[in-house]
């Protein structure tokens, strides 16, 4: 039995009870530390979990995924609940400075059952993890991003970044500084936002 969690993308109904748990434990645990907007908990599905899920197919096959700034696991743990289905051979790894997020990622792995590796330190102290898929949502500027995006993805590596209304912008202020090959994917939860697939980064 299968269900659908995207258009064109069906899922097993084990996959479907992994998320259903995860979020329980997102608006669990949000009751302590700020893992997500209170506000936001009540449509947990289509802003969180849908909103993340989507970047999934966009990847292509991969090998090592990384994300960046996991907070309350989004994408990092839906991609790892998603991955452990669709491509069980990769790996993905989790990256959150702060303790009490870090130690919620890691329990939600645990009690999902999933391989996922969390590192508690800033992106900036990490050297080269030889990744070939960089995502980060809502941690900051593009120009910044693809500063890291540069140091973690391997050579043919891509980055999707969701990115909002002030899109434009970015890529204007990053094209000072990086040359890269772009496209916009719209974003099947908000009308407003796009996830910008990129690859080819170097500096300008």
């Amino acid at each position: 039995m299968s269900a659908e969690i995207l258009p064109d993308m069906d899922v097993s109904r084990e996959t479907m009870e992994r998320l259903s748990t995860f979020s329980d434990l997102v608006t669990k645990w949000t009751q302590r530390i700020n893992l997500i907007s209170s506000a936001s908990t009540a449509d947990i599905w289509t802003r969180h979990i849908v909103d993340s899920a989507q970047l999934f197919p966009l990847a292509g096959p991969f090998r090592h995924w990384l994300d960046v700034g996991s907070g309350g696991g989004f994408p990092g743990i839906v991609i790892a609940i998603l991955a452990a289905e669709k491509s069980p051979v990769s790996k993905v790894t989790l990256v959150e400075s702060d303790q009490r997020k870090a130690t919620f990622l890691r329990t939600a792995s645990r009690e999902i059952g999933l391989a996922a590796n969390v590192l508690t330190d800033r992106i900036e102290s990490i050297p080269s993890l030889d990744a070939d898929v960089f995502s980060a949502r809502a941690l900051g500027s593009l120009d910044s991003l693809l500063g890291h995006a540069h140091l973690h993805l391997t050579p043919g590596g891509i980055a999707l970044l969701p990115k909002g209304r002030n899109a434009n912008a970015e890529i204007a202020a990053a094209q000072a500084n990086w040359a890269f090959e772009l496209a916009r994917c719209p974003s099947i939860t908000d009308p407003e936002a796009a996830i910008l697939r990129i690859k080819g980064i170097a500096r300008a």
